[in-house]
């Protein structure tokens, strides 16, 4: 994403004592979890321990049961929906396209918080969709029709739309689903990017070596509960992945960076 456009004032975004579910089943229980501004934040953990339902109440998509989720010290479910699309950019799983939609005007979708009444179309506009397909690999698509690209170029063509939000807060959950493994580093890699020029990202993975090379914070989650949280050295430990995991592994310190490495033994009883 182009480093020319001024980032707004970094969102402060938690959950204080969140209760988070679906109908009559409750999946997080008691959340509390500040995301800190201005890190690459990668969730970790098994299937259905809550990992994406977080997200969702980050995303103002979905309300807790109890306690609260902040957008800056205020619930975020009273505050207007524009303003909340102004500042946190959500790339789901499994989103729906549009029959016929081309990549273009996907993408330009992404705009949709910056619009105002009798506001036209602007250069600014146009730049931040140029951008976005740039950085992702989708330019040259720009006239296809979404449905008739692959999964890996469809979940490119929505992280470009995220990215075209051009938010301060940018959330995917599991946005290397689909893409083989150097689409995988390049999404990765430009959500560093993304860090270092001052944005706050949110990330579900499912890849412990995606995680331990790609975060700043890491969150490790079991059963609806944050069971530790902190920089990958100490969070990744033998005695957190058999916690959480239900595995035995080996930590290993890569030479070149010194992030952990984990090395699966084998599932324990």
């Amino acid at each position: 994403m182009s480093t020319s456009a001024t980032i707004p004032p970094r969102p402060e975004l938690a959950a204080v004592d969140a209760s988070l579910g679906y109908d009559e089943r409750t999946v997080v229980r008691g959340l509390d979890l500040e995301i800190p501004p201005g890190e690459f934040t990668v969730i970790i953990g098994p299937n259905a321990c809550g990992k994406s339902t977080t997200l969702k109440a980050f995303a103002r998509l979905l309300a807790p049961r109890e306690g609260s989720v902040l957008l800056d010290g205020r619930a975020i479910g009273q505050q207007r929906t524009v303003e909340v699309a102004r500042r946190i950019a959500l790339l789901p799983q499994g989103s729906v396209v549009p029959e016929g939609i081309t990549v273009v005007d996907l993408v330009c979708r992404g705009r949709f918080a910056h619009q105002r009444f009798l506001r036209r179309w602007s250069a600014a506009d146009s730049r931040a969709v140029n951008d976005a397909m740039e950085c992702t690999g989708v330019l040259q698509l720009a006239s296809r029709a979404v449905d008739e690209l692959s999964g890996g170029q469809r979940q490119r063509v929505w992280l470009a739309a995220a990215l075209a939000q051009d938010t301060p807060v940018l959330l995917l959950d599991e946005p290397t689903t689909y893409l083989d493994i150097g689409h995988q580093l390049e999404v990765l890699d430009l959500c560093r990017s993304l860090q270092r020029q001052g944005r706050t990202i949110v990330a579900v993975l499912h890849d412990l070596g995606q995680a331990a090379r790609s975060a700043t914070h890491l969150v490790a989650m079991r059963d609806g509960r944050v069971v530790s949280q902190g920089a990958p050295a100490q969070v990744l430990t033998p005695e957190l992945i058999a916690q959480v995991f239900g595995l035995e592994a080996r930590i290993l310190t890569d030479p070149v960076d010194g992030r952990p490495v984990v090395v699966p033994v084998r599932s324990l009883p």
